[in-house]
């Protein structure tokens, strides 16, 4: 992030005389790897949208000047990241491209200047143009003018069948109206959550004692991922369709703006505020409307798509590696408003860790008020020179969680006051600590802290961990504050008489949580460590050593040493899963938990300890063609490897597939063996 900070387009000049070309290229191109791992794979984006296209264009402009340094692994020869693998995979019959950004008068003047001189005419220009929706981009497969499939657009080439999802959404016809579609029509769009239906489902949650969504974009995401299409069609979501895609068997008009007629003729929504322009003043005119529209829409938007209308000139300019040259997205500013810090709070995480969160004066900011902003750490409110009563900029853009970005000194009233941060836990009034090498503050209470006890419940309910359904975060609050549940081994002495007994908890749901309860005692060893919550012990590490030493006893015995012989684990982690066997009270709940039933079955056969890649650390990276990478990762572990997700000096080989990015790139720089796809089954069927 820091680094990308430097690197804005208004410091471009400055930074050419402090770092080498090929540095700055490989920095923009690993942080923006990253921002779209995190952004299309995660759903959990760490910057604003703004900062991503800043970065992105100053890489831009760099490949311009150095043509000749641009990689094919660059952001800008790609389409996007990696899908997620929670439904099948779907190849698109026709690549789903992303679209190029401008930012200004010039930017689009210039874009139109581009399309002039590839046509070599300089006649006007006839465009479609309409809001850019804050969405899903989606691909909907009609045949004999019936829906047959459903995929997002993952990393445009492939995406995840939710046909089962998209089927609950009223605005998306099952069944085509009319006549005169083609044989098999791909339709193109954008699946979002309109504000209204956004509040009201967060309202519902809230009233559950469950957590909101942050935005209404994260909404429609987390629910077109739900695994059950009952839970999708309570979710009030809308189809916008914007284009097509793949057809055969039949013909469309020649244009963008007739074809999208033709669409809603159709049974499809379509935008109402889709308007023709014939000049980039006309352009300029349109964005000044939608924006000054922008608050009171009934649905999230970030810029204007602008296109060439008709279809013969759009196939007269063709593509670049990730987009059409004959579209383009003309991005609002990120938005940012002005408002005062009333008071700091601070939080306690599950490790211990405090974290600061501001506490402001509402503030209607991109569609939504804002009362609350994150400081992250000590360090960042010294960063920001932060005193209560301060008047801050505050910024929301797109998925990021609201930041206070930096103070207006010139308004600091005389009765500003410096932030204290507590020595002790503002929960249970433990002692804290920071590790020198750390700038978080820790609560050293461990699971005698509330704070900590609920949210390592939490942990260790979570579905990669017990997988204890119904035991939610509202359930473990009150579990916690009533003290039926004082230590993690306590939740497996509950009886059906004291859950009956709590608020929201019936007869019924109370024998639903004991059933949950009795079938997570059933699990492996590597959900069990996991679930244990040992700092910085995640699920690949767990499995490393649920596997290396085969039961708890064995490892809870294990030494520094013993634990650093373990390929992916560092002195840190070693450090860590060290210190929490040491604690006799840790011991203690571990060998509770294990009296009350929890027992470790199989999961996989005999382990190869002769193959070529036996004992060998492995990293996939990209796409894989013939499997999930669930099921190449279970069947390398079969063969005696060691899958994990980061590429370090311990790897030994990376396995890239398609669109393999910033994980190759560092492998061969680390000079680590790198094979395809093919190599990777040669593997598998030995």
């Amino acid at each position: 992030m820091d680094d990308a900070a430097l690197i804005h387009p208004t410091h471009f000049k400055l930074k050419m005389s402090q770092k080498s070309i090929q540095e700055q290229l490989n920095t923009l191109r690993q942080t923006l790897e990253q921002y779209n791992y995190e952004y299309y794979v995660l759903d959990a984006p760490t910057v604003p949208d703004s900062e991503y296209d800043r970065t992105l264009k100053a890489l831009i402009e760099l490949e311009k000047v150095h043509p000749e340094l641009i990689s094919p692994t660059s952001p800008t020869q790609r389409v996007g990241g990696v899908p997620l693998e929670k439904f099948d995979q779907v190849k698109h019959l026709k690549p789903m491209l992303s679209l190029d950004n401008v930012f200004g008068q010039e930017d689009l003047q210039a874009f139109e200047q581009r399309l002039q001189d590839r046509l070599k005419d300089k006649s006007p220009i006839d465009y479609v143009l309409e809001p850019k929706l804050d969405g899903i981009a989606v691909s909907l497969l009609y045949q004999a003018g019936k829906l047959t499939r459903a995929a997002t657009r993952g990393d445009g080439e492939t995406g995840e069948d939710i046909t089962q999802n998209v089927r609950t959404i009223g605005s998306v016809p099952l069944t085509l109206r009319g006549s005169g579609w083609p044989d098999t029509l791909e339709v193109r769009g954008e699946i979002y959550l309109p504000k209204k239906g956004f509040e009201t489902l967060n309202d519902n949650a809230r009233a559950k004692g469950e957590k909101g969504f942050m935005n209404p974009r994260n909404a429609a995401a987390g629910s077109l991922r739900q695994l059950d299409a009952s839970i999708t069609a309570t979710r009030p979501l809308e189809m916008c369709c914007y284009s097509a895609g793949f057809i055969e068997g039949g013909t469309l008009p020649d244009n963008q703006y007739d074809t999208l007629n033709q669409f809603h003729a159709w049974g499809f929504r379509i935008n109402a505020l889709m308007q023709k322009a014939h000049s980039v003043k006309d352009c300029l005119s349109y964005v000044d409307s939608i924006l000054a529209q922008r608050e009171t829409l009934d649905y999230d938007i970030d810029g204007v798509v602008i296109k060439v209308n008709p279809f013969a000139l759009q196939n007269r300019l063709g593509f670049v590696a990730k987009a059409p040259r004959w579209a383009t997205a003309f991005k609002f500013p990120a938005q940012e408003e002005m408002t005062t810090l009333e008071t700091v709070e601070f939080q306690v995480g599950r490790t211990g860790a405090i974290t600061p969160k501001a506490v402001l004066t509402p503030v209607f900011v991109g569609g939504v008020t804002i009362s609350n902003a994150t400081l992250h750490n000590a360090d960042e409110i010294e960063r920001l020179g932060l005193m209560i009563g301060d008047t801050v900029i505050v910024r929301r853009a797109g998925d990021v969680i609201p930041q206070i970005v930096s103070v207006v000194i010139s308004k600091r009233p005389a009765t500003a006051r410096s932030i204290v941060f507590p020595t002790t836990c503002p929960v249970c009034d433990s002692p804290l600590e920071k590790d020198e090498n750390e700038a978080v503050f820790r609560c050293t209470g461990g699971l005698s802290c509330n704070a900590q006890m609920k949210r390592a419940i939490e942990h260790f309910a979570s579905r990669k961990a017990m997988d204890i359904d119904g035991l939610g975060t509202k359930i473990i609050d009150q579990l916690v504050d009533l003290n039926h549940v004082g230590h993690l081994d306590e939740l497996y002495q509950l009886d059906q008489t004291t859950l009956s007994s709590m608020e929201r908890l019936g007869d019924k749901s109370a024998a639903n949580l004991i059933n949950a309860l009795e079938a997570s005692k059933k699990t492996t060893l590597a959900r069990f460590i996991y679930a244990l919550g040992i700092r910085e012990v995640g699920e690949t590490t767990a499995k490393s050593l649920a596997k290396h030493f085969s039961s708890m006893d064995k490892l809870a015995e294990a030494s520094e040493d013993t634990l650093l012989a373990i390929n992916d684990i560092g002195p840190i982690v070693a450090d860590h899963i060290v210190h929490f066997f040491e604690n006799p009270k840790n011991t203690a709940v571990i060998a509770s938990l294990l009296d009350s039933g929890i027992n470790f079955e199989s999961t996989q056969a005999t382990v190869a300890s002769d193959h070529e890649v036996s004992g060998k650390t492995v990293v996939l990276t990209g796409n894989l063609d013939s499997l999930s990478r669930d099921e190449a990762t279970e069947k390398l572990e079969l063969l005696g490897a060691i899958v994990t997700k980061s590429v370090s000096k311990k790897t030994d080989i990376v396995v890239a597939g398609a669109k393999a990015g910033s994980k190759k790139t560092k492998a061969e720089a680390l000079g680590i063996m790198v094979v395809d796809e093919a190599q990777l089954l040669e593997w598998l069927d030995s």
